[in-house]
């Protein structure tokens, strides 16, 4: 009996290796086996999810997300949407506002999921084109994501690309400064731009303010119940249900170790790719890898907290997700010298406080922190003073509720995921010569020379983020090259 999400098969039964567990390889193997396919994942550790991990990092009890811990991407994925995950352990919690951003003068802005409701935390004069730009993306946003979470083509949607576009395209300071006059505004919707990891003043940078706005619109920004894992959890419990199989502590070396007959989908970066499968590739396709750049780091920190953390404005308190960095100068200041090489003094911080709202998170009465900031890509320096004082900042006394702090560099980051290459979280730099060549210019970038190996991390179209769209999309490229019956 076919169920919701299961899908018949076509093309014939092949045996599928997917080399990694996080969300885009689950994605993949999910598409493979949905298709019929005999499909088996290999995780080199001993746990799966990737990016999107839950472990007890700093006292027992205490549940803190590894790297990913809010999920907008995820909420509002096109592929995440098809699948009966809640059949299998997930459930979303989505604080009354998405995002909150604390400023100097002791007020805040709100991004509600209400687009009147975060206009009323706006400067008055920028109400009006504040709904003007996000409420036809919102409208839209269906339509509009399987056309902005895909590989590079004829948009479906080209109305509401063409909107879009008109914005995404610009650095994030000039599309702040012509759009909006008000300090608010632009603090708000800057610390979303700084999601891109690029200066503020670099082409393309607004696109991700834009996207994060509307998706505080469409979907909110909530956490997993439980913690991140539980996403990848469930994405594993129905891939077993679809009859794949996930095999961890199997750490492969060499493609050369499937049959040659197999069709292998690997969740990795284009380093990698040329580490296990470069002697199968022509030289120029592996001079095309040996390009590809990698982009800023993160350093961040998990806390086990005795309290909430105590901001200055309570209304901080109304979202599991914290900007600190003040202004649009303030934030773009700070990118910018992380782009050149530098580390900040007074660095952009992104927070998280998930057991706000989530109680499976730490003991009663205690409570979790999570927090990064930008760093360049591979350094070694620790931030943890330069953030715990951006935190003092906007909460005045929030050390002296640290029970335990745990670290990662951006070295720490690539020992515990070898795809952070540098600490690089989001796969590559996301600029708009790169999001065309993610990892090399084509109209197939998931394919490789080899007809039997395909991509499909987050060095791949769309990119960064926790959506399992790269997986999805790789997983069809797949589909297509077989023959039909």
């Amino acid at each position: 009996m076919k169920r919701k999400g299961d899908r018949g098969g076509g093309g014939g039964r092949r045996e599928v290796f997917v080399v990694g567990s996080g969300p885009n390889g689950l994605a993949a193997a999910i598409e493979m086996a949905r298709h019929g396919h005999v499909v088996t994942v290999l995780e080199g550790s001993t746990t799966i999810g990737g990016g999107a991990r839950t472990e007890p990092l700093t006292l027992p009890g205490f549940l803190h997300d590894v790297c990913s811990a809010i999920h907008p991407l995820a909420a509002s994925s096109p592929f995440f949407r098809e699948l009966p995950l809640e059949r299998f352990g997930l459930r979303w919690i989505d604080p009354p506002a998405a995002l909150a951003h604390p400023l100097d003068d002791g007020t805040t802005v709100l991004l509600m999921r209400d687009i009147e409701g975060t206009v009323a935390s706006l400067d008055g004069k920028d109400a009006a084109p504040y709904r003007k730009i996000f409420a036809p993306l919102t409208e839209k946003w269906d339509g509009l994501s399987r056309d902005l979470l895909a590989p590079v083509h004829l948009p479906r949607h080209p109305l509401a690309m063409a909107r879009f576009g008109m914005h995404a395209l610009l650095p994030a300071t000039s599309f702040l400064h012509n759009a909006f006059s008000g300090t608010r505004a632009r603090a708000l919707i800057a610390g979303m731009c700084a999601h891109s990891f690029l200066p503020l003043e670099q082409a393309g940078s607004a696109s991700f303010g834009l996207v994060l706005g509307t998706l505080g619109h469409f979907a909110g920004w909530p956490v997993a119940a439980g913690g991140s894992g539980r996403l990848s959890a469930a994405l594993a419990k129905y891939l077993e249900h679809l009859g794949g199989k996930i095999l961890v502590g199997r750490r492969v070396a060499n493609v050369d170790e499937f049959p040659a007959a197999s069709l292998k989908i690997l969740d990795i970066t284009p380093r990698q790719l040329l580490a296990l499968a470069g002697h199968r590739f022509p030289e120029r396709y592996r001079e095309k890898l040996g390009r590809y750049r990698y982009g800023p780091a993160v350093f961040k920190i998990d806390w086990a907290l005795d309290g909430p953390i105590p901001w200055r404005d309570p209304a901080c308190l109304h979202s599991a997700t914290v900007h600190l960095g003040g202004t649009l100068e303030e934030i773009a200041a700070s990118e910018r010298e992380v782009w050149r090489g530098g580390h900040p003094e007074r660095p952009f911080v992104l927070v998280a406080q998930q057991s706000l709202f989530d109680p499976e998170r730490a003991p009663k009465g205690k409570h979790t922190g999570w927090a990064y900031c930008h760093v360049p890509n591979g350094s070694r320096v620790d931030m943890t003073e330069r953030i715990e004082r951006q935190m003092e900042r906007f909460a005045p006394g929030f050390r002296e509720l640290i029970l335990a702090r745990q670290t990662r560099n951006s070295a720490g980051l690539q020992l515990y995921n070898e795809n952070f290459v540098g600490g690089d979280v989001n796969g590559g730099v996301q600029d708009l010569a790169q999001i065309v060549r993610r990892p090399v210019a084509g109209p197939r970038p998931y394919a490789t020379p080899d007809s039997t190996l395909f991509i499909c991390s987050s060095s791949t179209p769309p990119g960064g983020g926790v959506h399992g769209m790269a997986g999805y999309h790789a997983a069809r490229c797949v589909i297509a090259s077989l023959p039909r019956r």
